[in-house]
């Protein structure tokens, strides 16, 4: 690793360990994905019957996903003109809109993050926290200015409706890589005041498990590795995932 890219990965350490302690742990930025490569999509992650996924009845269809994109749009380009958001007409909602899960809203353009935060805690209803999560992204994601006008009409949306966490019990190293289910389940890792979280997305990105589980140290603030030689406490969860991309 060169000395700049060196220096890159500490300022972005420091600045999300510094989110956590402004924030808390409920609210996180992405993953910094290292081999993720220009105009890379993420697929949606599906719900295989067996899996401990959410179940089917909970899942949002492609046209709820589809509003939920064009909310969080909305709510960007609003913020953007200076505009206050229309109030929410709750009685013209799916009955899935109003309830209590985890959100994430991602922002790239041409394939390259741009903008990532989320609720692993649910806080609010799936709606107000991509309109939360959609302002955290494009303005207060601690790694970039805020989104410009200009940069507006190339950005592309991901948004991401998560299950709650159930930990995750092992006994050691070599279980915690053989109880790993890349491609559908997020991690999230904690020890003391260090926590971070990858998306199941960032499977497609780090696809070998030593690796996912270092680079996830690595993020929270943690040596590379840890997991192997301490005891951290692992919680998993799955997501659906909507792109625009792929609703248009």
């Amino acid at each position: 690793m060169t000395e700049k890219k060196l220096f890159k990965r500490l300022l972005f350490l420091a600045l999300t360990f510094m989110l956590f302690n402004l924030v808390g742990f409920e609210i996180l930025c992405c993953g910094d994905n290292p081999k993720k490569g220009k105009g890379e999509r993420n697929p949606c992650i599906s719900n295989d019957k067996g899996d401990k996924t959410m179940s089917t009845a909970d899942w949002l269809s492609e046209d709820e996903g589809s509003y939920l994109l064009v909310v969080a749009r909305n709510t960007i380009k609003d913020r953007l003109n200076n505009t206050e958001a229309p109030q929410i007409d709750w009685k013209d909602l799916p009955e899935k809109f109003h309830e209590q899960l985890g959100t994430f809203v991602t922002i790239t353009i041409d394939g390259n993050l741009r903008g990532c935060i989320g609720h692993i805690i649910p806080r609010e209803t799936v709606i107000e926290g991509i309109q939360e999560n959609s302002i955290n992204a494009a303005f207060r994601d601690p790694r970039f200015p805020p989104l410009t006008r200009e940069e507006f009409e190339n950005i592309e949306i991901e948004i991401s409706i998560l299950t709650a966490p159930e930990e995750l019990t092992y006994t050691d190293a070599d279980d915690l890589l053989n109880k790993l289910r890349p491609g559908v389940d997020g991690l999230i890792f904690k020890k003391g005041p260090y926590e971070a979280t990858f998306l199941p997305q960032v499977w497609d990105q780090l696809p070998d498990r030593e690796e996912f589980l270092s680079h996830l140290c690595l993020k929270a603030g943690l040596s590379y590795d840890s997991w192997r030689k301490e005891k951290l406490q692992v919680s998993t969860y799955q997501v659906q995932a909507f792109e625009e991309e792929k609703a248009k």
